[in-house]
């Protein structure tokens, strides 16, 4: 994105009630340093978080980033698996945690609030995860975030380690945060699974962007926590009625929008083609639909007519363009309606308009 863009997204994600936007990378470019810095003077309500990697450089440039932020947070890392270590860091572990401490003890120093990630954490030897972590906490982090960087895990994998994090460090006065990538499409399941298991921040965006198959859905995690609360037993501040508009407000910065199958946000996720959906949504909505379009900012239920849809759908059709069908015309035009939809894939409303030619008896204007 331009650095107006960024500004422009980050006031939407403060309306919409996100605790915390990770607005860049400031050693990355100087493009990216003033983007950050101009979401940190944007946000009064929002905290607004820069990233750096544990060196300290990246820590000083994020520092100067967000000094104008009301709520600001340094978030720096390191990766702790042995094949990053290896291949890309070309660290011992030794290295790693005094890298770790050094990092987090600097940032300490110039933020009030630090936190702290071990790239590929579920990858990583989980007692050499937990040194590194206690070092981080010792040393003043005060989020530890636990990253499924390569969209490794499954759900339950995911919960088991989550869980052992919080028997470790929940006792303290942690927050246990997550990051989960999408490469295997679990994203979304996993962050929820580690809710479960006692994560209290969910790292996600808008319409699921992010690296390769993307990051988890913000849209689908708080809508998940909505509908199914108590399972989860947690709230969020999120004004779900905002979520529809932000994606779109993303969509038109990026120039890709989301399938159209996209759950909550994409444009078929409050549409009904079948027949027996149709039916039981046009009877009572809470049929096939858990949550409303209205709940999410979304436009009405979309009833599409297609060779799959019933009477119902039909009739309720023709009652919207004006006209009421008896049993006996609504059963020929539906014939005439069958026959026109194995030819024609979208049917618009003067394809049906035409299919009532010559049905006299009660197809008057409403």
């Amino acid at each position: 994105m331009f650095l107006d863009e960024k500004v422009a997204m980050a006031r939407q994600l403060e309306t919409l009630g996100v605790d915390v936007i990770e607005a860049g990378f400031p050693i990355a470019s100087e493009g990216d340093f003033e983007a950050v810095k101009a979401v940190a003077s944007e946000c009064t309500k929002t905290r607004v978080a820069a990233l750096a990697r544990a060196a300290d450089e990246d820590i000083l440039r994020a520092s100067e980033a967000i000094k104008p932020a009301v709520n600001g947070r340094i978030h720096t890392f390191i990766a702790t698996s042995d094949i990053h270590l290896q291949y890309k860091l070309k660290k011992s572990r030794e290295q790693v945690v005094e890298m770790t401490r050094r990092a987090v003890t600097l940032a300490a120093a110039l933020c009030s609030e630090v936190e702290f990630s071990a790239e590929d954490a579920t990858r990583s030897d989980p007692d050499f995860l937990a040194c590194v972590l206690e070092t981080a906490i010792e040393s003043g982090a005060t989020i530890i975030n636990i990253p499924d960087t390569v969209g490794y895990c499954l759900p339950d994998d995911f919960a088991a380690i989550i869980s052992e994090v919080v028997r470790r460090f929940g006792s303290q006065e942690i927050t246990i945060s997550v990051h989960c990538h999408n490469d295997l499409g679990l994203a979304v399941a996993n962050s929820l699974a580690a809710v479960s298991a006692g994560a209290r921040q969910v790292e996600c965006t808008i319409n699921g962007i992010g690296e390769r198959a993307g990051n988890a859905a913000l849209e689908e995690i708080v809508m998940g926590i909505t509908v199914r609360g108590e399972r989860f037993g947690v709230t969020h501040g999120i004004d779900t009625t905002k979520l529809y508009p932000t994606s779109q407000l993303l969509t038109s910065m990026i120039a890709f929008g989301v399938q159209p199958n996209k759950a909550i946000v994409g444009a078929n996720a409050f549409a009904h083609e079948a027949g027996i959906h149709q039916h039981g949504v046009l009877s009572n909505p809470l049929c096939y639909e858990i949550m409303t379009p209205e709940s999410v900012g979304a436009p009405k239920t979309d009833i599409v007519l297609g060779k799959h849809s019933g009477r119902h759908a039909l009739s309720a059709r023709f009652k919207s363009l004006g006209f009421l069908l008896d049993r006996e015309d609504l059963d020929e035009v539906y014939e005439r309606f069958v026959k026109l939809a194995d030819r024609k894939k979208n049917i618009y409303d003067q394809d049906l308009l035409s299919l009532i030619s010559g049905i006299n008896s009660s197809a008057k204007a409403a």
